[in-house]
């Protein structure tokens, strides 16, 4: 499963994995897993086995068939650093992402103790971009992780943001996204645990990206704050990608 994305911050996606299991608070509604059983009763062969860990090698070679550049993110429907996914399999994904410098590559994880463990493993070129998802404040360790790893572009997605995380620290972290929890049965957001944040990006000068207020109508509660649609990111080198 690949293509165009109808995410805010990225413009496409590739999931050579799919399928995962919960880890973390973040996890108890999880889009993923709702689209993976509506693929499966489609019969759509990748999601046969549902949510299931699973590894696509048809899927493998898809970013370098792609001839115009992308910001392409990798396993929406999973999680790259899951431990069913095989060491060797890791690696030959991260080989595409270096082969397809065309390409920006923003890859996302929960384990990032395993993202650590395989850092001196794992060759990270420049238009690779690693983040960490948080949720609230229980789960900052991720964060020292994500700092601690060679990657270029370091960014973490608070998303759905859970609670209030009155501190973050932002040394050496390039990029913030942040947004609500949508869906049938998405949890409370408030207005000051997302305002504190924004301002902590913004007197630490990190791009902040606010994604979406959520709840079960998303686009009827908008993507304003304060009056603001915050669509900031990290520089991006290639001028063909300036307008993905």
């Amino acid at each position: 499963m690949a293509g165009i994305s109808t995410i805010e911050w990225t413009g496409a996606t590739w999931n050579p994995v799919t399928g995962c299991t919960k880890v973390s608070d973040g996890c108890k509604n999880c889009y993923a897993e709702r689209i993976a059983f509506r693929l499966q009763a489609q019969k759509q062969p990748h999601y046969i086995d549902g949510f299931e860990v699973r590894i696509h090698e048809d899927s493998l070679g898809i970013p370098l068939k792609w001839k115009k550049p992308r910001i392409v993110f990798v396993n929406s429907m999973g999680d790259l650093f899951h431990e069913d996914v095989p060491e060797e399999f890791l690696c030959r994904v991260f080989e595409v992402m270096n082969r397809a410098k065309h390409h920006v590559f923003q890859v996302l994880t929960k384990r990032s103790d395993y993202l650590l463990k395989m850092n001196g493993k794992l060759h990270c070129s420049e238009n690779i971009w690693m983040g960490v998802s948080v949720e609230n404040q229980r789960y900052l360790e991720r964060i020292d992780h994500l700092r601690s790893t060679s990657a270029n572009i370091k960014f973490i997605s608070i998303e759905p943001l859970l609670g209030p995380i009155v501190y973050i620290n932002l040394t050496g972290i390039d990029w913030v996204i942040l947004g609500g929890e949508s869906g049938p049965r998405a949890r409370t957001m408030m207005g000051s645990w997302v305002e504190n944040i924004r301002d902590q990006c913004v007197e630490a000068k990190v791009p902040f990206f606010f994604k979406q207020w959520g709840g079960f109508d998303r686009k009827k509660n908008g993507r304003e704050l304060d009056g603001k649609v915050w669509e900031e990111m990290p520089k991006i080198q290639s001028v063909a990608l300036l307008n993905f």
